[in-house]
């Protein structure tokens, strides 16, 4: 297969113009000549995905197709799928064979998906650079001498290069947006409690989300729809039902955009902050009104996103003795023991932030229905660069960091969809977040279908083409 949506191989699978064998036989093979230069999996489950095509074939899609029958899709390393290896890309997981699929695992399947394998994450998905001591570095399908962001940049990879149109990411500080940016194609945290969350160790954890890497808008939609609903291991997730048919793309014309390209303290990489003011002019050109708003927020939105992301590292069952700790990659080891050393109180403070932001926010989505900036700040940064390198504070004042995502972990009620907007000067793909009001997850996608469709066709990375 080779760059075709989730829905049109359902509709040619669904016409009898090809079979289920035929869509994942061609997704192996893609995925068998892109392993070795970029990276994405940690298995590739061949014989199984063959045969659960096979199966599919021979049942037929029945009275009610489903949502996504017969498409090949790619599961993160964090996230268990019965029989295989989730080992966190981490040495402290043993084989890391899993008894059980996670929900959101059955609900893909039970909704005609075909896992095709298993994709390399961050060690517990902690840096939004895709690289562990167990897998080694994962490529950027643009420049393999780039990141291709993390931590989910194995599902990432997979999709950019045409291997699958799906595949599952989970974020916690942006780890799917980043790499959808870094990558070049489309990544969604849906509303906290969207997609239950039951694969960490806190089953009351407030920034974490699981969402789709796409080809498309129309992808994550469908992706949303196989799998939202309430479940009891997610205390927190939602009983409202998801409304595919409200995702449908609106136009722009009528509708009012707030525009922060820095959130008032990121250090914007100037042809990222170009590609944003082009795309804000685009929009208004077409009859939308572009607001400039100024947040006004420091890099504490960052440094108090970490102590909760820290805290649930620190819960991770094995990354507990200092034998484990001495096996993680020390920048993680670091983590988990700053989480430790965090008191409660600490940790409950960083919830004035929280509420302060959600506040300001709300305030905008009175008059305006989505605000835009940018999802990374730079380009895809070298698979080898220090991550402290991107955890600083310039002589101007701002804060140099990979990302911009984190600021939206912290209002989690908020959806929050990264879509490609253009290429730096080195032909890197700049990303542009698109957030709405809270668990308006129909509407924020619909918007971002229109912006999608005005933008037009995104390319494909120059050397993974055909």
């Amino acid at each position: 297969m080779s760059y075709r949506s989730a829905r049109d191989i359902r509709e040619a699978v669904l016409s009898g113009d090809t079979t289920c064998e035929a869509v994942v036989a061609g997704a192996i093979a893609r995925a068998k000549a892109v392993q070795p230069e970029l990276n994405p999996f940690t298995i590739l489950l061949e014989d199984e995905a063959l045969e659960t095509a096979r199966a599919l074939d021979a049942e037929g899609p029945g009275e009610t197709p489903c949502l996504l029958h017969g498409v090949p899709l790619v599961i993160k390393d964090m996230t268990p799928t019965k029989g295989h290896p989730t080992t966190m890309g981490s040495l402290t997981t043993g084989d890391g064979l899993t008894d059980h699929d996670a929900v959101v695992v059955e609900r893909l399947k039970s909704q005609g998906a075909i896992v095709i394998g298993k994709t390399t994450t961050a060690e517990f998905a902690f840096s939004s650079f895709t690289r562990s001591k167990r897998y080694g570095f994962t490529r950027n399908p643009w420049d393999p001498e780039r990141t291709p962001g993390g931590s989910s940049g194995g599902s990432a990879v997979s999709v950019a290069t045409g291997v699958v149109p799906l595949g599952e990411g989970t974020d916690m500080g942006g780890s799917v947006r980043i790499p959808a940016g870094a990558s070049g194609i489309v990544g969604f945290k849906p509303s906290l409690g969207r997609i239950p969350m039951t694969i960490l160790p806190n089953g009351l954890n407030t920034i974490s989300h699981f969402g789709p890497l796409a080809s498309c808008v129309e992808d994550a939609a469908l992706f949303v729809a196989a799998t939202a609903g309430q479940h009891p291991g997610d205390l927190l997730s939602q009983r409202t039902p998801f409304q595919l048919a409200e995702t449908v793309p609106v136009p722009v014309k009528g509708l009012r955009f707030a525009l922060s390209v820095d959130l008032g303290y990121c250090d914007v990489q100037q042809d990222v902050a170009d590609a944003m003011h082009r795309t804000a002019e685009q929009i208004a050109a077409n009859g939308a009104e572009i607001v400039e708003v100024s947040l006004g927020w420091t890099r504490a939105v960052y440094d108090e996103w970490l102590k909760q992301w820290n805290q649930l590292l620190s819960l991770f069952p094995t990354g507990q003795t200092e034998e484990q700790l001495a096996q993680l990659d020390p920048a993680l080891a670091e983590c988990i023991r700053d989480g430790r050393a965090l008191s409660a109180t600490e940790y409950m403070a960083v919830d004035r932030l929280r509420t302060e932001m959600s506040l300001q926010l709300g305030e905008i989505f009175e008059s305006c229905d989505a605000l835009l900036c940018p999802t990374n700040a730079v380009e895809a940064p070298p698979v080898d660069a220090p991550e402290a390198e991107y955890e600083k504070d310039t002589a101007e004042g701002k804060f140099r960091a990979f990302d911009m995502t984190h600021p939206f972990n912290m209002v989690s009620s908020l959806p929050v969809l990264s879509l490609p907007i253009g290429l730096t000067q080195a032909g890197l793909p700049i990303g542009m977040q698109i957030a709405g009001p809270a668990h308006t997850d129909e509407r924020l996608l619909a918007i971002a279908g229109g912006i999608e469709a005005l933008r037009g066709p995104f390319p494909a990375p120059p050397t993974f083409q055909q």
